[in-house]
């Protein structure tokens, strides 16, 4: 099996009440862990990249890790560059062999970013590619995505339909509330999803999927972890896993999973070398780093995703 698109993915995600996880790679360990659970619970997988990964992991032994993945699991896997912020890097991903594109212009004015959207998805399209876009802005920060909490805003339901309409884009990632990085919500507040928009949205595209960006739940056990174990990163909670299913249940067909990955797998290192000082193997602290990722993954497969059983 080759790399696919995700038309196939969304197509059965949107008829069968149920998202794809598109989840952050940086190196072996983390693709790894991330397949191996797919392949066991036999669901379809979004790998993604950023531009900060392609740089730190050089492009080439990223892809050719993705193809091992596909040799090892057989599974269906789109290979998905996250948070394009140019044509060139979306035209260079293309041609290096990804299967989908994101092309960000959210922070641009509505004009500027239809103009840049329909320029990714004209080559995109050439080239058998897919292409998400972005409308409203997620606070947080990822890679090189950046903003503050009071620059953020909510996806505007009644610009949808002519944004995708005069882009040919192929999903839609959309602000409802979630944000980028692992400090998303004060502890005592209660994070709501504006499920009034995302509503709204689908009603005006009907059938039409939409992407979730900055939905990882930080885990407060992975938290305690880290803290235990050296670290002291301040309390913060994330967005709840229910309110990520039902969305999943609606009209969201793929949902961005990074911040989590991270946590587990600085926690298992953290933990590792706390009970063990002397070792210097790296085998010795990545195995149950890897280890970390596969049980996340694996809970947000079933638990969150709803997509355990639907690879084939």
């Amino acid at each position: 099996m080759s790399l696919v698109t995700t038309k196939e993915m969304f197509a059965k995600a949107y008829d069968g009440g149920y998202a794809i996880g598109a989840f952050n790679v940086n190196n072996m360990e983390i693709i790894q862990g991330i397949t191996e659970a797919a392949a066991e619970l036999k669901a379809p997988l979004i790998l993604q990249v950023s531009k900060g990964a392609r740089a730190y992991a050089n492009r080439t032994y990223l892809m050719k890790l993705v193809e091992a993945a596909i040799i090892e699991t057989g599974l269906p896997i789109c290979l998905h560059l996250d948070h394009g912020d140019s044509f060139e890097l979306c035209k260079a991903c293309i041609d290096d062999g990804f299967t989908s594109v994101m092309i960000d212009a959210s922070s641009k004015p509505f004009e500027e970013n239809i103009e840049l959207t329909k320029q990714v998805v004209a080559y995109a399209h050439d080239h058998g590619v897919v292409v998400e876009a972005e409308l409203g802005t997620l606070a947080g920060i990822e890679d090189e995505v950046v903003v503050a909490e009071g620059h953020a805003s909510y996806t505007r339901p009644e610009e949808v339909e002519e944004f995708v309409s005069r882009t040919g884009c192929d999903s839609l990632a959309i602000a409802i509330g979630t944000s980028h990085g692992a400090y998303k919500f004060k502890p005592g507040t209660k994070p709501q999803l504006r499920f009034d928009v995302l509503e709204e949205v689908s009603k005006r595209l009907p059938g039409f999927p939409i992407v979730l960006h900055g939905s990882s739940s930080v885990p407060q056990d992975l938290v305690a972890k880290v803290n235990n174990y050296g670290g002291n990163m301040p309390g913060a909670i994330g967005v709840p896993e229910d309110q990520l299913r039902k969305a999943a249940s609606m009209a969201v067909c793929k949902i961005n999973i990074d911040s989590d990955l991270r946590l587990a797998m600085t926690a298992a290192i953290r933990e590792h070398f706390a009970l063990y000082p002397d070792h210097f193997d790296p085998r010795q602290y990545l195995k149950p780093a890897r280890a970390a990722i596969k049980d996340v993954v694996a809970h947000k497969l079933v638990n969150v995703l709803g997509c355990d059983g639907k690879a084939f």
